[in-house]
Protein backbone atom coordinates (compact mmCIF):
# COMPACT_ATOMS: atom_id res chain seq x y z
CA UNK A 1 0.00 0.00 0.00
CA UNK A 2 1.26 3.42 -0.89
CA UNK A 3 2.03 5.38 2.22
CA UNK A 4 0.73 8.89 1.68
CA UNK A 5 2.06 10.30 4.92
CA UNK A 6 4.72 12.91 4.38
CA UNK A 7 8.08 12.67 6.05
CA UNK A 8 9.99 15.56 7.48
CA UNK A 9 12.68 16.86 5.07
CA UNK A 10 16.27 15.95 5.76
CA UNK A 11 18.44 18.90 6.71
CA UNK A 12 21.82 19.03 4.94
CA UNK A 13 24.78 20.01 7.08
CA UNK A 14 26.76 22.67 5.29
CA UNK A 15 29.46 22.91 7.94
CA UNK A 16 31.97 20.10 7.47
CA UNK A 17 34.69 18.98 9.85
CA UNK A 18 37.85 20.96 9.08
CA UNK A 19 40.89 21.98 11.03
CA UNK A 20 40.85 25.42 12.54
CA UNK A 21 43.07 28.30 11.51
CA UNK A 22 45.44 27.51 14.34
CA UNK A 23 45.86 23.93 13.15
CA UNK A 24 43.85 22.57 16.04
CA UNK A 25 41.86 19.38 15.45
CA UNK A 26 38.14 19.65 14.78
CA UNK A 27 35.81 19.95 17.74
CA UNK A 28 33.77 16.85 18.38
CA UNK A 29 30.08 17.23 17.99
CA UNK A 30 27.78 15.99 20.68
CA UNK A 31 25.39 13.20 19.81
CA UNK A 32 22.38 14.49 17.92
CA UNK A 33 19.13 14.60 19.81
CA UNK A 34 17.05 14.99 16.67
CA UNK A 35 14.18 12.50 16.70
CA UNK A 36 14.19 9.81 14.01
CA UNK A 37 12.88 10.80 10.60
CA UNK A 38 9.42 9.29 10.87
CA UNK A 39 5.92 10.60 10.48
CA UNK A 40 4.11 11.36 13.74
CA UNK A 41 1.35 8.98 14.73
CA UNK A 42 -2.00 10.57 15.46
CA UNK A 43 -5.13 9.13 16.97
CA UNK A 44 -8.72 10.15 16.51
CA UNK A 45 -9.77 12.94 18.86
CA UNK A 46 -6.18 13.55 19.92
CA UNK A 47 -5.61 17.13 21.03
CA UNK A 48 -2.28 18.57 19.87
CA UNK A 49 -0.43 20.55 22.50
CA UNK A 50 -0.35 24.29 22.02
CA UNK A 51 2.96 26.08 21.90
CA UNK A 52 3.45 29.45 23.49
CA UNK A 53 6.14 32.03 22.76
CA UNK A 54 7.09 35.47 23.92
CA UNK A 55 5.10 36.83 21.00
CA UNK A 56 1.99 35.97 22.97
CA UNK A 57 3.05 38.23 25.87
CA UNK A 58 1.86 41.78 26.23
CA UNK A 59 4.18 44.78 26.44
CA UNK A 60 3.73 44.83 30.20
CA UNK A 61 4.79 41.19 30.41
CA UNK A 62 7.89 41.79 28.30
CA UNK A 63 8.78 44.79 30.42
CA UNK A 64 8.29 42.64 33.51
CA UNK A 65 10.78 40.08 32.24
CA UNK A 66 13.31 42.73 31.15
CA UNK A 67 13.26 44.98 34.23
CA UNK A 68 13.08 42.33 36.91
CA UNK A 69 16.44 41.99 38.80
CA UNK A 70 18.30 38.74 38.29
CA UNK A 71 18.70 36.30 41.11
CA UNK A 72 21.89 34.47 41.92
CA UNK A 73 19.91 31.36 42.75
CA UNK A 74 19.29 29.05 39.79
CA UNK A 75 16.53 27.23 41.64
CA UNK A 76 14.67 30.48 42.29
CA UNK A 77 14.98 31.43 38.63
CA UNK A 78 13.74 28.03 37.50
CA UNK A 79 10.74 28.11 39.85
CA UNK A 80 9.79 31.61 38.71
CA UNK A 81 10.03 30.55 35.06
CA UNK A 82 7.78 27.57 35.66
CA UNK A 83 5.34 29.75 37.57
CA UNK A 84 5.17 32.23 34.69
CA UNK A 85 4.52 29.44 32.19
CA UNK A 86 1.70 28.06 34.30
CA UNK A 87 0.11 31.48 34.70
CA UNK A 88 0.25 32.19 30.95
CA UNK A 89 -1.06 28.82 29.76
CA UNK A 90 -4.85 28.65 29.73
CA UNK A 91 -6.18 25.46 31.25
CA UNK A 92 -7.74 22.99 28.83
CA UNK A 93 -11.52 22.84 29.07
CA UNK A 94 -12.90 19.65 30.59
CA UNK A 95 -14.11 17.01 28.20
CA UNK A 96 -17.92 17.12 28.05
CA UNK A 97 -19.62 14.02 29.41
CA UNK A 98 -22.71 14.48 27.22
CA UNK A 99 -23.98 16.25 24.13
CA UNK A 100 -27.13 18.36 23.95
CA UNK A 101 -28.58 18.21 20.46
CA UNK A 102 -32.21 19.26 20.18
CA UNK A 103 -34.78 18.98 17.37
CA UNK A 104 -34.80 22.05 15.14
CA UNK A 105 -36.66 21.17 11.93
CA UNK A 106 -38.88 18.42 10.58
CA UNK A 107 -38.87 18.30 6.77
CA UNK A 108 -41.87 16.57 5.23
CA UNK A 109 -42.54 15.81 1.60
CA UNK A 110 -41.32 12.31 0.81
CA UNK A 111 -44.09 9.78 0.25
CA UNK A 112 -42.04 6.73 1.19
CA UNK A 113 -39.10 5.84 3.42
CA UNK A 114 -36.04 8.11 3.33
CA UNK A 115 -33.00 5.96 2.51
CA UNK A 116 -30.18 8.51 2.76
CA UNK A 117 -29.54 12.10 3.84
CA UNK A 118 -26.37 14.11 3.16
CA UNK A 119 -25.13 17.62 3.87
CA UNK A 120 -23.42 19.31 0.94
CA UNK A 121 -19.68 19.90 1.52
CA UNK A 122 -20.26 23.66 1.73
CA UNK A 123 -22.97 23.12 4.35
CA UNK A 124 -25.70 25.01 2.42
CA UNK A 125 -27.92 22.11 1.39
CA UNK A 126 -29.39 18.85 2.60
CA UNK A 127 -30.10 16.17 0.03
CA UNK A 128 -32.49 13.31 0.78
CA UNK A 129 -33.43 10.35 -1.38
CA UNK A 130 -36.36 8.03 -1.00
CA UNK A 131 -38.09 4.88 -2.14
CA UNK A 132 -40.62 7.22 -3.80
CA UNK A 133 -38.08 7.64 -6.68
CA UNK A 134 -37.35 11.29 -5.86
CA UNK A 135 -34.51 13.35 -4.43
CA UNK A 136 -35.23 16.54 -2.51
CA UNK A 137 -32.81 19.42 -1.95
CA UNK A 138 -33.50 21.44 1.21
CA UNK A 139 -31.98 24.63 2.57
CA UNK A 140 -29.90 23.45 5.53
CA UNK A 141 -30.71 26.51 7.67
CA UNK A 142 -34.37 27.21 6.92
CA UNK A 143 -35.60 23.80 5.77
CA UNK A 144 -37.19 25.27 2.65
CA UNK A 145 -37.46 22.93 -0.33
CA UNK A 146 -35.25 24.06 -3.22
CA UNK A 147 -35.66 21.23 -5.77
CA UNK A 148 -37.39 17.91 -6.24
CA UNK A 149 -35.32 15.80 -8.62
CA UNK A 150 -37.21 13.26 -10.66
CA UNK A 151 -35.93 10.90 -13.33
CA UNK A 152 -35.21 7.51 -11.78
CA UNK A 153 -37.67 4.73 -12.52
CA UNK A 154 -37.34 2.97 -9.15
CA UNK A 155 -36.49 3.71 -5.53
CA UNK A 156 -33.26 5.55 -4.76
CA UNK A 157 -30.97 4.02 -2.12
CA UNK A 158 -27.91 6.27 -2.14
CA UNK A 159 -26.70 9.79 -2.91
CA UNK A 160 -23.30 11.49 -2.89
CA UNK A 161 -22.22 15.13 -3.24
CA UNK A 162 -19.35 16.26 -5.43
CA UNK A 163 -16.60 18.07 -3.45
CA UNK A 164 -17.60 21.46 -4.90
CA UNK A 165 -21.29 20.97 -3.93
CA UNK A 166 -22.34 21.55 -7.57
CA UNK A 167 -23.27 17.99 -8.53
CA UNK A 168 -25.21 15.26 -6.78
CA UNK A 169 -24.94 11.59 -7.76
CA UNK A 170 -27.77 9.14 -7.09
CA UNK A 171 -27.98 5.35 -7.30
CA UNK A 172 -31.27 3.59 -7.86
CA UNK A 173 -32.97 0.22 -7.97
CA UNK A 174 -33.37 0.86 -11.71
CA UNK A 175 -29.64 -0.12 -11.91
CA UNK A 176 -28.55 3.33 -13.06
CA UNK A 177 -26.56 6.20 -11.61
CA UNK A 178 -27.46 9.79 -12.43
CA UNK A 179 -25.73 13.12 -11.97
CA UNK A 180 -27.79 16.19 -11.12
CA UNK A 181 -26.96 19.88 -11.42
CA UNK A 182 -28.07 21.45 -8.16
CA UNK A 183 -28.42 24.99 -9.52
CA UNK A 184 -30.88 23.92 -12.23
CA UNK A 185 -32.29 20.72 -10.75
CA UNK A 186 -31.76 18.95 -14.08
CA UNK A 187 -30.05 15.58 -14.60
CA UNK A 188 -26.97 14.99 -16.71
CA UNK A 189 -28.22 13.79 -20.12
CA UNK A 190 -26.17 10.58 -19.95
CA UNK A 191 -26.90 8.18 -17.08
CA UNK A 192 -24.17 5.86 -15.83
CA UNK A 193 -25.14 2.39 -17.05
CA UNK A 194 -23.15 -0.72 -16.18
CA UNK A 195 -24.43 -2.38 -13.03
CA UNK A 196 -26.68 -5.39 -13.45
CA UNK A 197 -28.65 -4.91 -10.24
CA UNK A 198 -29.62 -2.37 -7.57
CA UNK A 199 -27.07 0.38 -6.85
CA UNK A 200 -26.62 0.54 -3.09
CA UNK A 201 -23.80 3.00 -2.40
CA UNK A 202 -21.85 5.88 -3.99
CA UNK A 203 -18.89 8.11 -3.14
CA UNK A 204 -17.07 10.87 -5.01
CA UNK A 205 -13.28 11.07 -5.04
CA UNK A 206 -11.81 14.14 -3.28
CA UNK A 207 -11.03 15.77 -6.65
CA UNK A 208 -14.49 15.00 -8.01
CA UNK A 209 -13.17 13.33 -11.16
CA UNK A 210 -14.08 9.77 -10.08
CA UNK A 211 -17.11 8.09 -8.62
CA UNK A 212 -17.14 4.69 -6.92
CA UNK A 213 -20.30 2.60 -6.74
CA UNK A 214 -21.31 -0.61 -5.01
CA UNK A 215 -24.19 -2.77 -6.17
CA UNK A 216 -26.35 -5.76 -5.41
CA UNK A 217 -24.58 -7.42 -8.36
CA UNK A 218 -21.53 -7.87 -6.03
CA UNK A 219 -19.36 -5.48 -8.07
CA UNK A 220 -17.54 -2.25 -7.28
CA UNK A 221 -17.14 0.13 -10.24
CA UNK A 222 -14.86 3.15 -10.50
CA UNK A 223 -16.32 5.70 -12.95
CA UNK A 224 -14.82 8.53 -14.95
CA UNK A 225 -17.26 11.31 -14.08
CA UNK A 226 -16.62 13.44 -17.16
CA UNK A 227 -16.87 10.57 -19.64
CA UNK A 228 -19.66 8.74 -17.76
CA UNK A 229 -17.95 5.39 -18.27
CA UNK A 230 -16.46 2.64 -16.12
CA UNK A 231 -12.73 3.08 -15.57
CA UNK A 232 -12.23 -0.03 -13.49
CA UNK A 233 -14.28 -2.95 -12.21
CA UNK A 234 -13.13 -4.45 -8.91
CA UNK A 235 -13.84 -8.16 -8.31
CA UNK A 236 -14.86 -7.16 -4.84
CA UNK A 237 -17.18 -9.57 -3.08
CA UNK A 238 -19.28 -12.71 -3.28
CA UNK A 239 -22.40 -11.00 -1.89
CA UNK A 240 -24.21 -7.70 -2.45
CA UNK A 241 -21.97 -4.69 -1.82
CA UNK A 242 -23.44 -2.52 0.93
CA UNK A 243 -21.02 0.40 1.18
CA UNK A 244 -18.08 2.14 -0.53
CA UNK A 245 -15.96 5.17 0.30
CA UNK A 246 -12.85 7.07 -0.81
CA UNK A 247 -10.07 7.94 1.61
CA UNK A 248 -9.46 11.66 2.00
CA UNK A 249 -6.62 11.83 -0.58
CA UNK A 250 -8.36 9.54 -3.05
CA UNK A 251 -5.64 6.87 -3.17
CA UNK A 252 -7.71 4.16 -1.48
CA UNK A 253 -11.22 2.77 -1.76
CA UNK A 254 -12.99 0.72 0.91
CA UNK A 255 -15.90 -1.61 0.23
CA UNK A 256 -18.04 -3.95 2.33
CA UNK A 257 -20.63 -6.63 1.67
CA UNK A 258 -23.04 -9.12 3.14
CA UNK A 259 -20.24 -11.71 3.04
CA UNK A 260 -18.86 -10.01 6.17
CA UNK A 261 -15.71 -8.77 4.45
CA UNK A 262 -14.28 -5.26 4.32
CA UNK A 263 -11.74 -4.70 1.57
CA UNK A 264 -9.33 -1.83 0.98
CA UNK A 265 -8.29 -1.21 -2.63
CA UNK A 266 -5.58 0.76 -4.37
CA UNK A 267 -7.42 3.26 -6.56
CA UNK A 268 -4.72 3.43 -9.22
CA UNK A 269 -4.12 -0.29 -9.72
CA UNK A 270 -7.33 -1.91 -8.46
CA UNK A 271 -5.28 -4.20 -6.22
CA UNK A 272 -6.81 -5.42 -2.96
CA UNK A 273 -4.47 -4.28 -0.19
CA UNK A 274 -6.36 -5.45 2.90
CA UNK A 275 -9.21 -7.76 3.75
CA UNK A 276 -10.73 -7.11 7.17
CA UNK A 277 -13.06 -9.64 8.73
CA UNK A 278 -14.38 -10.01 12.26
CA UNK A 279 -14.60 -13.43 13.87
CA UNK A 280 -18.40 -13.17 14.01
CA UNK A 281 -18.48 -12.59 10.23
CA UNK A 282 -21.69 -10.55 10.46
CA UNK A 283 -22.92 -8.89 7.24
CA UNK A 284 -21.41 -5.42 6.80
CA UNK A 285 -23.90 -2.89 5.45
CA UNK A 286 -21.93 0.38 5.42
CA UNK A 287 -18.34 1.63 5.71
CA UNK A 288 -16.71 5.02 6.10
CA UNK A 289 -13.12 6.23 6.35
CA UNK A 290 -12.31 8.32 9.41
CA UNK A 291 -11.55 12.01 8.72
CA UNK A 292 -7.81 11.43 9.26
CA UNK A 293 -7.88 8.51 6.82
CA UNK A 294 -6.30 6.00 9.20
CA UNK A 295 -9.37 4.05 10.28
CA UNK A 296 -12.45 2.46 8.75
CA UNK A 297 -15.80 2.53 10.55
CA UNK A 298 -18.14 -0.35 9.70
CA UNK A 299 -21.81 -1.00 10.44
CA UNK A 300 -22.75 -4.68 10.87
CA UNK A 301 -26.03 -6.54 11.35
CA UNK A 302 -25.11 -7.67 14.86
CA UNK A 303 -25.93 -4.24 16.34
CA UNK A 304 -22.28 -3.18 16.42
CA UNK A 305 -20.14 -0.47 14.91
CA UNK A 306 -16.48 -1.40 14.60
CA UNK A 307 -13.53 0.90 14.10
CA UNK A 308 -10.72 -0.81 12.18
CA UNK A 309 -7.06 0.12 12.02
CA UNK A 310 -6.37 -1.14 8.52
CA UNK A 311 -2.78 0.17 8.32
CA UNK A 312 -0.92 -1.79 11.02
CA UNK A 313 -0.23 -5.45 10.33
CA UNK A 314 -3.14 -7.22 8.71
CA UNK A 315 -5.60 -4.78 10.25
CA UNK A 316 -7.37 -5.06 13.57
CA UNK A 317 -10.57 -3.91 15.22
CA UNK A 318 -9.63 -1.27 17.80
CA UNK A 319 -13.07 -0.10 18.99
CA UNK A 320 -16.56 -1.60 19.12
CA UNK A 321 -19.56 0.68 19.70
CA UNK A 322 -22.80 -0.77 21.06
CA UNK A 323 -26.08 0.62 22.30
CA UNK A 324 -28.13 0.81 19.12
CA UNK A 325 -30.16 -1.86 17.32
CA UNK A 326 -29.24 -2.94 13.79
CA UNK A 327 -30.31 -6.42 12.76
CA UNK A 328 -32.38 -5.88 9.62
CA UNK A 329 -31.80 -2.64 7.73
CA UNK A 330 -28.79 -1.07 6.04
CA UNK A 331 -27.97 1.80 8.41
CA UNK A 332 -25.31 4.46 7.98
CA UNK A 333 -23.86 7.33 10.00
CA UNK A 334 -21.01 9.80 10.24
CA UNK A 335 -18.17 11.25 12.31
CA UNK A 336 -18.52 14.58 14.10
CA UNK A 337 -16.62 16.80 16.53
CA UNK A 338 -17.57 18.45 19.82
CA UNK A 339 -16.08 20.35 22.72
CA UNK A 340 -15.28 23.79 21.30
CA UNK A 341 -12.61 25.13 18.98
CA UNK A 342 -9.41 23.31 17.99
CA UNK A 343 -7.24 22.06 19.57
CA UNK A 344 -9.83 21.38 22.27
CA UNK A 345 -12.07 19.14 20.22
CA UNK A 346 -13.04 15.51 20.47
CA UNK A 347 -14.63 13.18 17.96
CA UNK A 348 -17.95 11.36 18.10
CA UNK A 349 -19.74 8.79 15.95
CA UNK A 350 -23.41 9.21 15.03
CA UNK A 351 -25.60 6.36 13.85
CA UNK A 352 -29.23 5.56 13.26
CA UNK A 353 -30.97 2.71 15.03
CA UNK A 354 -33.92 0.43 14.48
CA UNK A 355 -35.44 1.51 17.81
CA UNK A 356 -36.28 4.91 16.20
CA UNK A 357 -33.37 6.76 17.84
CA UNK A 358 -30.01 8.26 16.93
CA UNK A 359 -27.03 7.31 19.09
CA UNK A 360 -23.89 9.42 19.57
CA UNK A 361 -20.71 7.81 20.95
CA UNK A 362 -17.41 9.33 21.98
CA UNK A 363 -14.82 7.85 19.61
CA UNK A 364 -12.10 7.13 22.16
CA UNK A 365 -14.06 6.15 25.28
CA UNK A 366 -17.00 4.48 23.45
CA UNK A 367 -19.39 6.14 25.93
CA UNK A 368 -22.85 7.06 24.71
CA UNK A 369 -22.98 10.86 24.73
CA UNK A 370 -26.63 11.24 23.74
CA UNK A 371 -29.68 9.49 22.33
CA UNK A 372 -31.87 11.59 20.07
CA UNK A 373 -35.55 10.65 20.15
CA UNK A 374 -38.14 11.90 17.70
CA UNK A 375 -38.43 9.59 14.72
CA UNK A 376 -41.40 7.24 14.72
CA UNK A 377 -39.69 4.37 12.92
CA UNK A 378 -36.19 3.06 12.20
CA UNK A 379 -33.55 5.72 11.43
CA UNK A 380 -31.64 4.63 8.32
CA UNK A 381 -29.25 7.51 7.67
CA UNK A 382 -27.44 10.17 9.72
CA UNK A 383 -25.01 12.86 8.61
CA UNK A 384 -23.15 15.71 10.35
CA UNK A 385 -22.70 19.29 9.13
CA UNK A 386 -19.16 20.01 7.83
CA UNK A 387 -18.63 23.12 9.97
CA UNK A 388 -21.52 23.53 12.42
CA UNK A 389 -22.91 21.47 15.31
CA UNK A 390 -25.87 20.21 13.28
CA UNK A 391 -27.06 16.67 12.54
CA UNK A 392 -29.55 15.51 9.91
CA UNK A 393 -31.38 12.18 9.91
CA UNK A 394 -33.90 10.29 7.80
CA UNK A 395 -35.76 7.03 8.11
CA UNK A 396 -38.78 4.86 7.59
CA UNK A 397 -41.19 7.47 8.97
CA UNK A 398 -40.69 9.46 5.71
CA UNK A 399 -39.32 12.52 7.51
CA UNK A 400 -36.00 14.33 7.43
CA UNK A 401 -35.09 15.81 10.81
CA UNK A 402 -32.51 18.46 11.68
CA UNK A 403 -30.93 18.60 15.15
CA UNK A 404 -28.86 21.47 16.53
CA UNK A 405 -26.49 21.46 19.49
CA UNK A 406 -27.20 23.79 22.38
CA UNK A 407 -26.13 24.38 25.94
CA UNK A 408 -27.96 22.30 28.55
CA UNK A 409 -31.04 24.09 29.84
CA UNK A 410 -33.23 23.36 32.86
CA UNK A 411 -36.38 24.12 30.91
CA UNK A 412 -37.90 21.50 28.56
CA UNK A 413 -37.09 21.95 24.83
CA UNK A 414 -39.55 23.65 22.53
CA UNK A 415 -41.33 21.62 19.89
CA UNK A 416 -39.54 21.52 16.51
CA UNK A 417 -40.75 23.54 13.59
CA UNK A 418 -42.38 21.60 10.79
CA UNK A 419 -42.19 22.35 7.10
CA UNK A 420 -43.74 20.86 4.01
CA UNK A 421 -40.88 22.22 1.93
CA UNK A 422 -42.52 25.54 1.14
CA UNK A 423 -42.68 27.32 4.46
CA UNK A 424 -41.37 27.06 7.99
CA UNK A 425 -43.57 28.09 10.87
Amino acid sequence: MNDTRSTSPKRRREDEDTYGDDGSPPRKRSASRTPPNVSPQYRLAERPARRYSREDDSDDDRRYYRDRPRSNSRSDSRSRSQSRRRSRSPSAPPKPAALHYKPALILRGHKKAVASVKFSPDGRWIASCSADCTIKIWDAHTGLLEHTLEGHLAGISTIAWSPDSVLLASGSDDKSIRLWNISTGLPHPTPFIGHHNYVYSLAFSPKGNMLVSGSYDEAVFVWDVRAARVMRSLPAHSDPVGGVDFVRDGTLIVSCANDGLIRVWDTATGQCLRTLVHEDNAPVTSVRFSPNGKYVLAWTLDSCLRLWNYIDGKGKCVKTYQGHINKKYSISGAFGTYGGSPPYQWAFVASGSEDNSIVLWDVSSKNVLQRLEGHRDAVLSVDTHPTEDVIVSGGLDRTVRVWRASEPEPTPPTSPKETNGFHSE
